[in-house]
C-alpha cells in the first residue's frame, strides 16, 4: 500500500488546521511583536540568586493562627522547599503544587526528616485559615506522613520582601483581582541560601533530589533548562484564555509541528523505499522472462 505525497500533505494540513481549531485563544496576543511581553506581565518573571541569602528574620502566620520567623524551618540543617503560590489561585497554583507533590513521591526522601517544605501565599488577604485547608488538601494527595511541610499566610507584607529577594517577581491585576506570577518552586540550602530553581510545572524527582541534596552541603546550580510559565485569567470579553500557561502553549505548538513534519519525513522516505524495490522487483522479472 502506497502513500501519495498529496494524500500525506493533505494530511498534516488537516492534522494542523484541527489542532489550530481546538486550541483555546489567546485573546489579541497577535497584534504584539514576537518579543515584546504584554502589559500584563511586565516585571514578571523570576531573576536567579543564586548564592544570596534570604532574611530569616522575616516573620508569617503559620497554619495555627501564630507568628512564627521563616528561620524556624531553617534550624534542623536541612534544605528547604519554597513555594510562592496564592491559595485561592484558579490556574497555575494548583498545577504547581500538583507537580512538587508528584515529584516528592518520586523520591525517598521525607519532608520534616530529610529536607522541609515551606508554602507562603503571595496574596496578603489570605489567613492562616486559607493556609489550613490548602495544607489538608495536600498532605491528603501526598499520602504519606509530611511533618515538615508548612503552608504560612503572609504577615506584615513580608511575603513581599521575601519575594523581591528569591527574585520572583509578581504583580496583581485589580480588574480581575488575580495574580500574575511564574511557576516555579526553589530550593534553599540550611542556611537560608538560595541553592536552585526549578521551573514549568512538572519537576523531575530526579532533579529535585539532586538540588535537595547539593542544597544540604551548601552548593547552588544554575537552571539548565528554564521555560517560564505566567499564571493569568479566562477573559470573558476577549472570548479567550489570554495568558494561560502562554510559554507552554508556544511550545507545544512547535513540539506538534516538528513530530508531524518527523511523521511527514518518515512517510515520503517508506514511499520512495517501496517504490525503488518495486521497480528493481519489476526488473528481476524482466530478465527472468528475457
Amino acid at each position: 500500500m502506497t502513500f501519495p505525497r498529496t494524500l500525506i500533505v493533505g494530511f498534516t494540513f488537516a492534522l494542523l488546521a484541527n489542532a489550530q481549531y481546538r486550541m483555546p485563544k489567546l485573546g489579541n496576543q497577535g497584534v504584539l511583536p514576537a518579543n515584546v511581553r504584554p502589559a500584563q506581565l511586565v516585571g514578571v518573571g523570576i531573576d536567579e540568586h543564586l548564592g544570596a541569602p534570604v532574611d530569616l528574620n522575616l516573620t508569617f502566620t503559620a497554619e495555627n493562627g501564630y507568628p512564627v520567623r521563616l528561620g524556624d524551618y531553617f534550624q534542623q540543617g536541612r534544605p528547604v522547599v519554597l513555594n510562592l503560590v496564592y491559595y485561592n489561585c484558579p490556574m497555575l497554583c494548583t498545577l504547581v503544587l500538583n507537580g512538587q507533590v508528584e515529584a516528592m513521591r518520586n523520591i525517598p526522601w521525607m519532608p520534616g526528616k530529610d529536607y522541609d517544605v515551606v508554602t507562603i501565599t503571595i496574596d496578603p488577604h489570605e489567613s492562616f485559615a486559607d493556609a489550613q485547608k490548602k495544607k489538608a488538601i495536600y498532605l491528603a494527595s501526598y499520602e504519606r506522613p509530611a511533618p515538615g511541610w508548612h503552608f504560612l499566610a503572609d504577615r506584615d507584607g513580608n511575603v513581599k520582601k521575601l519575594a523581591e529577594q528569591v527574585g520572583f517577581n509578581y504583580r496583581y491585576d485589580g480588574r480581575i483581582q488575580q495574580y500574575a506570577h511564574p511557576a516555579a518552586i526553589m530550593v534553599l540550602t540550611p542556611e537560608g541560601r538560595m541553592a536552585r530553581y526549578l521551573y514549568g510545572i512538572k519537576y523531575s524527582a530526579r532533579d529535585l533530589r539532586f538540588a535537595l541534596a547539593e542544597a544540604s552541603v551548601g552548593r547552588s546550580t544554575m537552571a539548565l533548562e528554564k521555560i517560564l510559565l505566567f499564571c493569568y485569567h479566562y477573559d470573558p470579553k476577549a472570548s479567550g484564555y489570554v495568558l494561560f500557561a502562554l510559554n507552554l502553549m508556544r511550545a507545544g505548538g512547535v513540539l506538534s509541528l516538528v513530530v508531524i513534519l518527523i511523521f511527514l519525513r518518515f512517510m515520503i522516505r517508506a514511499e520512495r523505499v517501496r517504490k525503488q524495490r518495486w521497480v528493481a522487483q519489476g526488473f528481476k522479472e524482466k530478465e527472468r522472462f528475457a
